[in-house]
């Protein structure tokens, strides 16, 4: 097997001469793997990188610090890196001590072993080093920092749509469902009704905001601490380059790359990204806890809610045939409890900084992300397989709503709080619908009782402000 000789700072180390990654890659890789998962499985933060070396690299040429032939050789290999064909270079596990200072290395050495061969026909560092030029006015502290920002946006760009096609979802089931009125409950007991379809019109508008509040995120993450270099103070850099930089980057992107307002801030603490993770968080636990109210409204079939019916996926027994698992609103669930564990892990990452830096990058990243791509992978399977296909049970959603004990606060909205629970006691007692016990109280008449205590008069808010109003006068209580 051919093989390079390269060398770092700890002396040098006999190379295969097919990988692209060089001698740091290759120490780092001899002291770490305990997670078993590469940091490359979540591509953004590889991507952002080679993005920045590239905007680095023309910057540095323009200010007249790197050479024009070296900066379009590193240019030229960044895009190639772009294009993911070197995804297989990108050895290294997830959890990593030094503050991803091999990630930033990794690809430095990629690029400028890329770089090198497409000048000199050959790998190696004799004509672009990966310290000395695609490195070069940066530092892994201030780089690594500004691509976890950077390479926020296209997850967000993925989880944003996905959160409104769910609205979409609960929106369509609102429409369908609008007629359906049933039993309202607060703290699991029976409350005054509602539509079914009012109950999804919350849900969508719930994922709209989120959504929204997803999007609202997106400028905060072109917002960027290079130039800053080691500590803040801009060592390393020639005279210009943080301008040059910011100017490349934006033309690349497509979008307005800036220096944060204060370096020294961007360097102690990295709470974007704990920002960014509670805004997930948000989003994974409001759906879960409408998960979990499907569970509970398709509860039974037949000893539970049983309001609606979600569609049968797999047998739920091993041992009782015929029960069905709610196993979509399950899952949807679970991936929320992960979301929560990885945002406390996020938060005691960004709480452990110290001085000038935080080393906690490998955590606040394979935590984000994971969040990330739970997310926004089981929203699909929930819609599809789930939430499209539920279906109300209308007659046992209009036979609960007319007995609850609850329409006893249309007695005390009507006659007072005293005569409410009067008749909400008698409907207990003798097993009784409120509009039954009312006329064996002869408190109303039966067209009164018809009128006043219909479910669906009661999730009508004008008609039914207008019909108690009208009712009362007539009877003199107002």
């Amino acid at each position: 097997m051919a093989t390079r000789i390269e060398r770092d700072c700890l002396g040098e180390m006999e190379i295969p001469d097919d990988l692209y990654y060089g001698i740091q890659t290759t120490r780092v890789m001899g002291v770490s793997g305990v997670l078993g998962e590469k940091v490359i499985k979540y591509p953004y933060l590889h991507r952002a990188l080679t993005q920045m070396k590239k905007a680095a690299a023309l910057a540095n040429a323009e200010i007249g610090a790197l050479s024009p032939e070296i900066a379009q050789a590193i240019a030229w290999a960044c895009d190639q890196v772009l294009t993911g064909k070197y995804d297989d270079q990108f050895p290294l596990d997830m959890f990593q001590g030094g503050g991803y200072t091999c990630v930033n290395m990794n690809i430095n050495e990629v690029v400028g072993n890329l770089a090198n061969e497409h000048l000199t026909g050959h790998k190696g560092q004799d004509k672009v080093h990966p310290n000395t030029h695609v490195n070069m006015g940066q530092s892994t502290n201030d780089v690594v920092t500004s691509a976890e920002h950077l390479c926020i946006y296209p997850a967000l760009d993925l989880l944003a749509p996905e959160l409104d096609k769910l609205a979409d979802a609960f929106q369509g089931k609102a429409d369908e469902f609008a007629d359906v009125v049933k039993v309202g409950r607060t703290c699991l007991q029976d409350a005054v009704p509602l539509t079914l379809g009012q109950e999804f019109g919350g849900y969508a508008e719930f994922c709209r905001r989120q959504a929204a509040n997803i999007r609202g995120l997106r400028d905060e993450c072109f917002e960027l601490i290079v130039g800053a270099t080691a500590v803040g103070t801009g060592m390393g850099a020639a005279p210009g380059y943080q301008e040059a930089f910011y100017k490349h980057l934006s033309a690349q992107l497509g979008e307005n790359v800036r220096s944060t307002k204060n370096l020294f801030d961007g360097m102690q603490n990295d709470d974007f990204c704990v920002k960014v993770s509670a805004a997930v968080k948000q989003a994974a636990c409001g759906i879960s806890k409408i998960a979990k109210d499907l569970r509970i409204m398709s509860s039974g079939p037949r000893a539970g809610f049983g309001e609606i019916t979600l569609p049968s996926l797999s047998p739920g027994s091993s041992i009782m045939p015929g029960k069905i698992n709610p196993i979509l609103p399950e899952l949807v669930s679970q991936v929320a409890q992960q979301t929560c564990g990885n945002d406390v892990v996020i938060s005691m990452a960004f709480e452990q900084g110290e001085l000038e830096i935080s080393v906690w990058a490998p955590t606040l990243y394979k935590n984000l992300f994971e969040s990330f791509d739970l997310l926004t992978k089981v929203i699909p399977l929930f819609i599809e397989k789930c939430i499209n296909g539920i279906e109300a049970n209308r007659e046992r959603c209009r036979k609960e709503a007319r007995e609850t004990i609850a329409l006893s606060t249309v007695v005390a909205a009507t006659l007072g709080y005293p005569e409410g629970v009067k008749v909400s006691h008698y409907a207990q007692e003798h097993n009784l619908a409120v509009a039954d016990a009312v006329l064996e109280m002869g408190i109303m008449t039966k067209e009164e009782a018809d009128l006043l205590l219909d479910p669906a008069l009661l999730v009508d808010p004008a008609r039914m402000s207008e019909a108690i109003a009208k009712w009362k006068k007539q009877k003199g209580k107002l």
